[in-house]
């Protein structure tokens, strides 16, 4: 078997090496040996790297000169610009080679470009929108996708009943049907290439992108039951076999996600232990993320999915494990990754589009077709919508539907499956790869090119480009309490209801098994929004010129703690340097915009509605220390859970509100009253 395997990895046998050796030694005592070579050009050494270099490069400089022009990207999209490109590089190379060349294989596309595009829209995918409307994008990605693929499929077949498709398209209804199911799958990139670029709101576009990432396990299993009919033939189908068809579409779509879901476990357990070895957290992301790709593909199941189940999964607990570091450089590699990937195939398509030797016109076919799946899309858009509205709290009028039947583009997935086909099984292969490009281009370019203007006529609400500030963020989660309470009291377990149970489950177990401790104690969310004002107050301050001591005393930890917070406060920092600005969260007279001014008149409320029993007696304390003329109270004291050394003095805010501030003289910092949450009140000492 080695024997065997060692001509596929370029070897030479053990024994025809020893054959041919003493014919090489004779001949090559007949002639001289050859003199030292100055210079040697070796491109076949170097001919695959360097051509994936050289397309890479050319993409990049194709996207400077595109947005060179706001005017020219304004009105027409970047994939409907890197298709055009494609096309003129193809017709180049045409002229110049006689051949086409630099064609997207579909092993390729399916191994090596796709992965990154899916990897980073289900790492960044925003997990509660996804959630909130995951019965929807269900219904449309697995009803829609039959929906269309069998009447698209059936409708053709019709039309060549009728006569109005060619007779030299030889195919039957299995054939129809086959087409069908890969043509009427909505195509994640494409969808990502132009959803982004028009900025449409954030449900209307989770819905349509969730459906073309979700539909993945139907078109597998579409795409692969009727290719294994059409092999079989029509006559030797039998019932068994539709059963086995309606099973492998569970089996493909849970196996998918749940091959998903393991590795995004071992991704988070494996990140948990990173600690001293930072440098490798964006490998086992990276590393991880694909293996969970190569094992769906290598088991037959749902790729897409596993991988987009997999980033959904694990970032919660991979953000609060790694560091901050090696959060950034996993977000602009994959966001890299992504751009050159989505960039290389729009290019490629272009390129495949020139050969002429692998597709055939019709007329009827390609009109046909082209009238279908806008038809039967826009017609189950519209069906499934009113349907979907009978229980959604708010509903999806009809120009969200006008939207979604307009916005479902086919890209290069359907392209790569119509590639696959075996010509000797499916005679009309050819005529299916000229509808294919066509149907592709038109949407993406056609469609791509009107939907922007579509959008503005249509006015249809523009997604929000800020996040929540602290006073949404503080309503969304009340009123996501009040509302699993009172599915719980009327004894209806709805979506709020096991949406509490699954959090409570994941503080429970999973988040102290998958997140490292120092970073499971810290998940408090009013600390991490005190820690983010900080911060963004410090850069701010920075930026109008303000100057802060040296880059060294401004590194904050990776993740904040009650600790950490307290020691490296940039108010404290500034404070201690002798700078005039005060950047304290306690003062609102520093708040300039109406966002930050919010946020802080937030933060107070907080304090005072919260720690009320605290506020009290730290207004105790300070009507104490006002009778008292200083020097302040001294007191050594060690706190309960966590023994702290140094001496520590209470000082009062001159501004409002009036709490308490403690300063430890030995280590230099200061604790604010949220600090003093967990802190009992000390007891002032006798006067000095």
């Amino acid at each position: 078997m080695l024997r065997a395997a060692l001509p596929l990895l370029g070897l030479p046998l053990a024994g025809a090496g020893a054959t041919k050796e003493p014919t090489q030694e004779s001949g090559s005592r007949d002639e001289p040996p050859p003199g030292l070579a100055l210079f040697r050009w070796q491109w076949h050494e170097v001919e695959a790297p360097y051509l994936v270099a050289l397309w890479i490069l050319v993409a990049s400089l194709a996207k400077i000169v595109f947005h060179l022009s706001r005017k020219v990207t304004s009105l027409v999209p970047e994939s409907c610009l890197l298709i055009l490109l494609g096309l003129a590089l193809g017709g180049i190379v045409l002229a110049v080679a006689k051949k086409a060349e630099y064609q997207l294989e579909p092993g390729t596309f399916f191994l090596f470009l796709l992965p990154p595009i899916v990897l980073d829209s289900g790492y960044f995918m925003p997990s509660r929108l996804f959630f909130d409307n995951l019965g929807a994008i269900l219904t449309y990605a697995v009803v829609g996708t039959l929906w269309n693929a069998f009447t698209t499929g059936a409708a053709l077949w019709g039309l060549q009943q009728a006569g109005l498709v060619a007779p030299k398209v030889q195919a039957g209804l299995l054939d129809f049907l086959l087409f069908g199911s890969l043509i009427s799958a909505v195509d994640p990139v494409a969808v990502l290439a132009v959803f982004e670029e028009v900025h449409v709101n954030e449900t209307l576009f989770i819905i349509v992108f969730g459906e073309s990432l979700l539909n993945d396990a139907v078109t597998v299993v579409l795409y692969k039951v009727c290719n294994s009919f059409v092999e079989m033939g029509s006559a030797n189908v039998q019932a068994i076999d539709y059963l086995k068809g309606v099973a492998s579409l569970f089996l493909v779509s849970l196996g998918g996600a749940a091959v998903g879901l393991v590795f995004a476990f071992l991704l988070a357990l494996t990140t948990r232990f990173t600690k001293r070895v930072r440098i490798i957290e964006p490998l086992l992301v990276f590393l991880l993320a694909y293996a969970a790709y190569l094992t769906a593909e290598m088991a037959s199941l749902s790729a897409i999915l596993a991988v987009t189940m997999c980033g959904l999964g694990c970032k919660k607990y991979v953000e609060a494990n790694i560091s901050h570091k090696s959060r950034t450089a996993v977000k602009y590699t994959m966001k890299t990754l992504a751009s050159c990937a989505e960039t290389v195939i729009f290019m490629l398509l272009g390129i495949s589009a020139v050969d002429s030797s692998k597709w055939a016109w019709d007329s009827g076919l390609v009109m046909g077709t082209l009238f279908f799946i806008l038809f039967f899309r826009a017609l189950g858009v519209v069906l499934q919508t009113w349907v979907l509205n009978q229980f959604r709290l708010v509903p999806l009028d009809k120009i969200d539907q006008v939207v979604m039947s307009y916005g479902g583009l086919r890209g290069a997935v359907a392209f790569a499956l119509v590639i696959l086909l075996d010509r000797t099984k499916v005679p009309a292969k050819d005529y299916f790869v000229a509808t294919t490009i066509v149907v592709v281009f038109f949407t993406v370019i056609v469609q791509g090119l009107t939907i922007k203007p579509l959008v503005k006529w249509l006015k249809v609400k523009r997604s929000e480009h800020h996040k929540p500030t602290l006073n949404q963020e503080l309503h969304e989660h009340t009123f996501d309490h009040i509302l699993a309470a009172v599915e719980d009291v009327v004894g209806h377990h709805g979506y709020h209801y096991w949406r509490d149970r699954w959090e409570q489950f994941d503080k429970k177990y999973l988040s102290q098994l998958l997140m490292r401790r120092s970073a499971y104690r810290i998940r408090d969310q009013i600390w991490d929004v005190y820690y983010r004002l900080n911060i963004r107050d410090a850069i701010s301050f920075v930026d109008q010129g303000g100057h802060i001591l040296s880059s060294t005393g401004l590194t904050l930890p990776s993740m904040p703690s009650r600790n950490s917070v307290a020691e490296t406060s940039v108010t404290n920092l500034l404070r201690e340097s002798g700078s005039g600005a005060c950047l304290d969260l306690q003062v609102i007279d520093t708040v300039r915009s109406g966002r930050d001014r919010e946020d802080a008149v937030m933060h107070h409320l907080l304090c005072g509605g919260l720690y009320k029993p605290r506020r009290r007696e730290a207004l105790k304390c300070a009507q104490a220390h006002a009778s008292s003329p200083p020097p302040q109270p001294v007191q050594r004291r060690s706190y309960p859970g966590k023994v702290r050394r140094g001496t520590w003095q209470c000082t009062c805010l001159r501004k409002p509100p009036r709490s308490c501030l403690w300063t430890c003289r030995q280590a230099g910092t200061r604790a604010f009253h949220l600090w003093r949450a967990w802190h009992p009140l000390p007891v002032p000492s006798p006067r000095l």
